[in-house]
């Protein structure tokens, strides 16, 4: 029953660079001190200018708010503290006024046990298990999530809650109690309460997401990033086939009627996602048992990650790390990628994942970002890291547990009540206002009012960058990669783009500003070098010659830390030092 997974990606993609949003701590426009939809409309101008042209917005669904929104109670409904169907209309049409792209958070594995659907299938008599439907007779959801057939009844491996439902059953969960798993089948049943893949409940319930898919693409969303997708099929064989074959079915329903629309995995292993058809796939920040992956060797590799001692991070400068261990876990991952015509994103950090603000220093950061933003795949910006917000260790909120400390309130201006955040009143008898969650309270918060005003900020380096990127067709998304130094070890990394198209570039677009930096405004679109040295000492590489034109020497086009190249193609890189060369 498989199916074609090839098609045309979306084009925009190719020069598209996100900023995540968690929608209740960016900005509040209604003093309740709970961000809001209009909050982020009122800001798109400030993430376009930043260089951001696409978004990524955490779920804004009707929720209870157990887990932050990921518990979902009305998939086609606004959360009241965030506004309306409408505002959320509105910000996909002046978005999309900005040449602006808008993924929501599709979260299909599971709703909240408050969701219509649940409530309908926990009912006692089958007969009663029925939701309405708009033009047809009510729709039965007695499986459309997966219930044991008694009431004592094990889960068969996975994790279960009896006694909470008048139905003779108990119910499987994805994650917390409040959150009961949508019934995708099983790879191979066992128990007669197991239907199987792509059985006729499983493709139910695949018809339901197709219909929340559509109700979003209809009205202005551009895509959606999906929570878990590599979880629908229960006890999966490696490699997840049963799943692969779900999302295949349902792509090749939704697709040619929205092709346009982009779809990015949770998934973090593309030779998988990317066979089930997305688009892209994240990089995500793994450490199992103090094991790190990747991403994780890159700015998080320690176990005590508010701690800077003994923290082995690649752009640590003390940690002398090579580059190398990440190469060899993400070289074959970008190879996956590229064969299906797919791509591999990185992130500087996102909702589920400690912030390094604190931790690494400001000039650590920039050369990360000069990583982090020039390489293939679609870059994501965690709200707030373009000015380095810190990680905060707080009490648990709506589910957040560790998380919680990534997810506070957007710092705007400390000239404002709340950094700028909200205007809420404060509590009279504590003195502090009732926010989503507390702003950072220290004297030296930073802030994007403080970070625009210094012209070495790291938010002016995170602008320059993107602003290259825009410009330089040999820095998009689908540009190819190779490896220049590093792959045998060593401080050094340095790695050549080459645009798929080689022909002559748009002069006035080639020579767009890159305020923060240092260019020579007169590059050319074949390919780029970007090489960093983010240890202490000084280092050398050979830089190659253009891999197109071979018309006379590379220069140095976006500079940090002076480094310099000599005739020949020796390139020289200072401590902490990074460079663009065209």
């Amino acid at each position: 029953m498989a199916e074609a997974t090839r098609h045309a990606r979306p084009a925009w993609l190719d020069d598209a660079v996100f900023y995540e949003i968690y929608p209740q701590s960016f900005n509040d426009t209604n003093g309740d001190g709970i961000g809001d939809i209009p909050g982020i409309i009122a800001e798109l101008d400030y993430i376009r200018d930043l260089g951001c042209n696409a978004l990524w917005i955490n779920p804004c669904y009707d929720s209870p708010f157990k887990d932050a929104g990921y518990d979902v109670r009305d998939y086609t409904k606004v959360a009241p503290r965030y506004g309306t169907n409408e505002d959320l209309e509105r910000l996909f049409a002046e978005a999309h006024a900005r040449g602006m792209h808008v993924l929501l958070d599709l979260v299909p594995g599971h709703t909240s046990e408050e969701h219509a659907w649940f409530r309908a299938s926990a009912r006692a008599n089958p007969a009663d298990r029925t939701v309405p439907a708009a033009s047809t007779t009510p729709i039965d959801v007695s499986e459309r999530y997966i219930w044991t057939d008694c009431w004592i009844a094990g889960g068969d491996g996975l994790p279960f809650v009896g006694g909470e439902a008048e139905r003779d059953g108990t119910y499987i969960l994805n994650f917390f109690k409040c959150q009961p798993a949508l019934n995708y089948g099983f790879a191979h049943p066992k128990q007669p309460w197991q239907k199987p893949a792509l059985g006729p409940d499983a493709l139910a319930t695949c018809d339901a997401m197709l219909d929340v898919m559509r109700f979003w693409l209809s009205r202005g969303a551009d895509g959606f990033r999906v929570d878990m997708s590599d979880s629908l099929v229960k006890h999966d064989d490696d490699g997840k086939p049963f799943t692969i074959r779900t999302w295949q079915h349902m792509f090749a329903r939704i697709r040619p009627e929205f092709p346009e629309a982009a779809f990015v995995a949770e998934w973090g292993r593309p030779y998988e996602s990317m066979q089930a058809g997305f688009d892209m796939d994240f990089y995500l920040d793994w450490r199992w048992g103090g094991w790190p992956n990747g991403y994780n060797m890159l700015l998080r590799n320690t176990d005590t990650p508010l701690v800077r001692d003994g923290d082995a991070s690649y752009f640590n400068a003390d940690s002398g790390a090579a580059i190398k261990p990440f190469l060899d876990q993400y070289l074959p991952q970008l190879a996956d990628c590229e064969r299906a015509g797919g791509l591999f994103d990185l992130i500087t950090c996102n909702h589920d994942t400690i912030r390094v603000g604190q931790r690494l220093t400001e000039r650590e950061l920039k050369v990360a970002y000069g990583m982090l933003l020039t390489m293939p795949g679609c870059p994501f910006v965690y709200y707030g890291d373009e000015i380095a917000m810190r990680y905060r260790p707080l009490p648990t909120h709506e589910g957040g547990y560790v998380r919680t400390g990534s997810r506070t309130p957007m710092q705007w201006d400390a000239g404002l009540p709340n950094l700028g955040f909200s205007d809420a009143p404060a509590n009279p008898e504590t003195g502090v206002a009732d926010l989503y969650l507390p702003v950072d309270p220290a004297p030296d918060a930073p802030t994007v009012a403080a970070a625009q005003a210094d012209p070495q900020s790291l938010w002016h380096w995170l602008r320059a960058l993107l602003a290259f990127r825009h410009a330089c067709p040999a820095l998009r998304a689908h540009a190819g990669f190779e490896v220049v130094a590093g792959r045998d070890g060593g401080r050094a990394f340095a790695f050549r783009r080459v645009a798929r198209d080689a022909g002559e570039a748009d002069a006035a677009d080639a020579r767009r500003d890159v305020s923060g930096g240092r260019s020579d405004g007169d590059a050319i679109a074949d390919d780029a070098i970007v090489a960093m040295n983010p240890g202490h000492g000084t280092v050398t590489i050979d830089v190659p010659a253009r891999v197109i034109r071979g018309d006379g020497e590379r220069t140095i086009v976006l500079a940090l830390g002076d480094p310099s190249v000599a005739s020949g193609g020796t390139l020289t890189l200072p401590p902490q030092s990074f460079a663009i060369l065209r």
